[in-house]
């Protein structure tokens, strides 16, 4: 009895599972976007009144922003109906000159005198009045957190202080230069879209409202966490997208802890499940129309301020192994190209550790021809062949670092030497055999057939676990690591949905696993978001 006892747990079999179903619903929903009872460190950011003087307003702002160093920060004094003290403030280079020029400064310093009566009895407060009648920016509220208005100089607003007022007029004045919309780089097709997502945030939301004109489809700001206050933006349909998967989601975003966030990367690790597994569990895309697309099927989209790439979650292996592409084609060649795709990835993990397994101890299942040119490529050379493989994968790997690292040209030439002429060198000092150049070869053009930059790192792992087990114990230890390896995918979990559905656990769907279905006639949901439509079908 105490043996099995200590079998479960070593095996973790006597703990309860307390991970996230999104199958399960949970009670209650989120009031506000940020605060919820159940996190793990509250909200340091504390009430700030703003100081009535903007002589008092001024100091403060030129201490909290280190003023007497830091020229960037305008603080500009003007005369409103000729008596009215007021403070404009914004960051140079953040905010637009000639919007605070023509709809904010210039409105202000033309008010007539008469109007020193209205401003001075108004009952809202100078504020309001002069958001509803002077203000020309289309975009602006009344402020009375310090704090708040703090963030919002620091994200490019202008900020309106009135001597006697305990409360400011936050413009939307965001002017800063960003990169234009181009092409993907990493996520190429031939048809469909060309655009891709930029570095701006309000760009990269706007692509995609331009693809989901639904009423539907939720944005919710909020800042990231950490010292930077990186803003990002959470997509999803409200009343279809599972509200449980959202509060999780929402949830995880609140405890993010540290101490920068300077992209979207920092944020999938720090919400993601379990950091330790090498397989992604989240979708970085740079096009907006895949984004879209797991949108519409009831997915979250979390956009980062500074990031080119958009965060889908949650997310199965069929998603990382689809394309773009695959939509824009007929079904026919659609299906094709899966397969091609399918069969590349499996060559690429498989392949190496399966001829090396046949070489070293299964040699009678090759024909005569064959291992007679297996032992001619080898007749010189002195290491292992198992060691000449593992060599040649880092060697693959190594070479594939360099090509990304380095500028476009000079990448596509260093790839170009690393595959002819150092493999033809490596041949010719025998240091490598031909056969076994052309199997890492085969197998990296098969992992690049995986069209998911994390999927293919994921599969160097794989790939390097069956080399080695290949090496121990032939395909008897091969056959032991693939089932290992099937266990861990299967038992892993993307925000509550498994990571093979909707083919283990089964689950209904409107287009089959691998290849790809009819475009129009489905009325069903993916049934393993668990959507308001998938909730609604019988």
């Amino acid at each position: 009895m105490g043996l099995i006892q200590n079998i479960d747990k070593l095996l973790k079999f006597d703990r309860e599972n307390t991970g996230f179903e999104l199958l399960e619903r949970e009670e209650g929903t989120p009031e506000v976007f940020g605060k919820w009872s159940d996190t793990l460190h509250e909200d340091k950011s504390k009430f700030r009144r703003i100081p009535p003087s903007i002589d008092e307003t001024e100091r403060y702002l030129r201490e909290q922003f280190s003023a007497d160093v830091n020229k960037d920060l305008i603080l500009r004094r003007i005369v409103v109906c000729g008596e009215i003290g007021a403070l404009v403030v914004y960051m140079n280079g953040m905010a637009d000159d000639a919007k605070i020029n023509d709809f904010i400064l210039r409105p202000l310093m033309q008010l007539e005198v008469n109007a020193l009566d209205q401003l001075t009895d108004a009952e809202d407060g100078a504020c309001d009045l002069l958001l509803r009648s002077v203000i020309q920016i289309s975009e602006a509220s009344i402020e009375k957190d310090a704090g708040a208005v703090n963030d919002g100089i620091m994200d490019g607003m202008t900020a309106l202080f009135i001597d006697g007022e305990n409360e400011c007029i936050l413009l939307d004045t965001h002017g800063f230069e960003k990169r234009s919309i181009g092409a993907a780089e990493n996520e190429k097709v031939v048809f469909g879209p060309k655009e891709s997502f930029t570095e701006s945030l309000r760009t990269n939301i706007t692509l995609i409202r331009r693809l989901i004109h639904t009423e539907d489809l939720v944005v919710e700001l909020k800042s990231s966490g950490g010292e930077n206050n990186t803003r990002l933006a959470l997509i999803y349909r409200e009343g279809r997208t599972d509200p449980a998967l959202v509060a999780e989601v929402k949830r995880r975003l609140a405890q993010v802890s540290t101490k920068s966030v300077l992209g979207s990367g920092t944020v999938e690790q720090m919400i993601e499940d379990r950091s330790f597994l090498p397989i992604p569990q989240t979708l970085s895309t740079e096009r907006p129309d895949r984004a879209s697309s797991h949108i519409l099927s009831g997915c979250v989209c979390i956009i980062t301020e500074g990031s080119p790439l958009a965060t889908v979650l949650p997310v199965t292996l069929f998603s990382l192994m689809s394309s773009p592409e695959d939509i824009y084609m007929r079904k026919p060649l659609g299906n094709l190209l899966r397969f091609v795709r399918y069969a590349g990835a499996l060559i690429s993990i498989v392949l190496p550790g399966y001829f090396l397994a046949l070489a070293m101890y299964h040699q009678g299942s090759l024909t005569t021809e064959v291992l007679s040119t297996v032992i001619a490529s080898r007749r010189m050379v002195f290491e292992p062949i198992a060691v000449e493989m593992i060599l040649l994968l880092l060697v693959f790997q190594l070479i594939r670092e360099a090509g990304l690292r380095v500028p476009g040209s000079i990448g596509q030439a260093i790839g170009i030497i690393g595959g002819l002429i150092m493999g033809q060198a490596a041949v010719a000092a025998n240091l490598a055999s031909t056969v076994v150049l052309i199997i890492v070869a085969l197998s990296g053009l098969g992992n690049f057939c995986i069209p998911d930059y994390s999927t293919q790192i994921a599969a160097a792992y794989f790939r390097m676990a069956l080399v080695l087990a290949a090496w121990l114990g032939g395909m008897l230890a091969m056959a032991a690591a693939l089932q290992l390896g099937a266990a861990l995918i299967a038992s892993k979990k993307s925000f509550g949905v498994p990571f093979l559905a909707p083919f283990a656990p089964k689950t209904a769907s409107k287009r089959p696993t691998i290849l790809r279905g009819d475009i129009g006639g489905s009325t069903r949901a993916e049934d393993q978001f668990n959507t308001s439509d998938d909730l609604r079908t019988v």
